[in-house]
């Protein structure tokens, strides 16, 4: 039986996005009693969101669909600063131009997911408050609420002087700036409640103290765990770099191939952060068990394109994968390496066969992957490593298919 009385919490906790909150009961009481205000803030550090950003914005979504009032607030004003949080060197500062430009792209990645044309998702730029700051007086009212002693425990700043890494006084005015952010949300809008992953605890909390000290309403935190893959690896980043939202930086097919490859243990926990599908038929899935799985993984892949791209993007995306990956043809869209007919004759193995197709970087590595079991030829499991690969290999059309592991397949043609 769930903690929370409020379906807003309730949801968050059971899909697993809660980390710390400040205060549990009040905020529960809070959500309970009527819509409440809440806010996450996006830097414009790029033209597009990733996933990166997509706990943070499917949290928007959760606060939207409960019927709460949320602000997507676009640092317009903080990206002239940048952000210290887990960075190790200061962010590239932007121009007036870059940051409008980047600003339009961020709202064309919110828009997908919130209702920010129909008014649901308020959409607001720190820019409008902070860039008619006077420094004297900001120091005066609000400055004399901060004391440096403090300042330099938190992660940002910590770490980055522990590390023997200069951090510019302007990035150490970052935090000051993200708490007046939440003081003046809740002065123009009523903000009561900020969200944010793990690492922007120390700010939200910032907030939270200052308008205390201004004598303002009670307000509130929310964060996030740091989502990982099972292997260990930060959700976010690929071989290739960033998983970009907006289709103008991937595209649909290759945003839904992503999801596609999860690992098998990370599919349940994704489809419950990353989907809407109800809880019911998350745990349907996720019981899901041998080559099944990648049923259940087909589903992840078309739910979350479904959100970032739309429904007809997310069915073009998923027919397209099924054809060539599944039905008849398929191999047609694999890598092709050419081998001469007189190697096949004169004692090509599939130790040979692997490093030529670039499956395994040397005969070492070949011989490692047979041995554990992920090597195929023509889909049959590769056991012997000096069976020869020659002419009685090949199939119909002249060609032998090569597998390392799942997800790894190329075609040698003789020619």
């Amino acid at each position: 039986m769930s903690r929370f009385r409020s379906e807003f919490l309730h949801n968050l906790e059971a899909r697993g996005f809660v980390h710390q909150i400040t205060d549990p009961e009040g905020l529960d009481r809070l959500a309970a009693a009527g819509p409440i205000t809440g806010y996450i803030g996006f830097d414009c550090t790029a033209d597009s969101l990733h996933i990166g950003n997509l706990v943070s914005i499917m949290l928007l979504r959760h606060l939207q669909d409960a019927g709460h009032r949320p602000i997507a607030l676009v640092g317009g004003g903080t990206t002239k600063v940048g952000d210290p949080s887990g960075r190790d060197e200061a962010r590239r500062l932007l121009d007036d131009d870059a940051i409008e430009a980047n600003k339009a792209g961020i709202r064309r990645s919110l828009g997908a997911f919130l209702d920010v044309e129909g008014g649901r998702t308020r959409m607001v730029d720190n820019a409008e408050w902070l860039d008619e700051l006077r420094y004297v007086p900001f120091l005066r009212d609000i400055g004399r609420h901060f004391t440096v002693n403090r300042m330099l425990t938190f992660d940002s700043v910590r770490l980055r002087l522990e590390r023997e890494q200069p951090l510019t006084f302007l990035e150490f005015n970052y935090m000051l700036m993200q708490a007046y952010d939440f003081t003046e949300l809740a002065r123009r809008y009523d903000c009561r409640l900020q969200l944010g992953g793990s690492d922007q605890w120390g700010n939200i909390v910032n907030g939270i103290e200052l308008n205390r000290r201004l004598g303002g309403d009670e307000l509130y935190g929310v964060t996030t765990p740091l989502i990982t893959r099972s292997s260990g690896e930060k959700m976010g980043k690929s071989v290739h770099g960033a998983i970009w939202l907006n289709a103008d930086r991937l595209d649909p097919f290759d945003y839904w191939q992503f999801w596609r490859n999860t690992e098998d243990a990370d599919v349940g926990r994704f489809l419950r952060l990353f989907t809407l599908l109800p809880l019911a038929e998350i745990a349907r899935l996720e019981a899901l068990d041998g080559v099944e799985v990648n049923e259940a993984k087909k589903v992840l892949a078309t739910e979350a394109t479904r959100l970032a791209h739309g429904d007809a993007a997310a069915e073009e995306a998923r027919a397209a994968a099924a054809a060539v990956f599944e039905q008849a043809g398929a191999e047609a869209g694999l890598p092709e390496v050419a081998v001469d007919r007189d190697l096949l004759a004169h004692g090509f193995t599939v130790v040979d066969a692997l490093v030529r197709a670039g499956l395994a970087k040397t005969k070492g590595e070949a011989r490692r992957l047979i041995r554990g079991g992920g090597a195929k030829l023509n889909d049959a499991r590769i056991d012997d490593e000096l069976a020869p690969l020659g002419e009685g290999e090949l199939r119909g059309d002249g060609t032998a298919k090569l597998s390392a592991g799942k997800k790894r397949h190329v075609l040698l043609r003789a020619g």
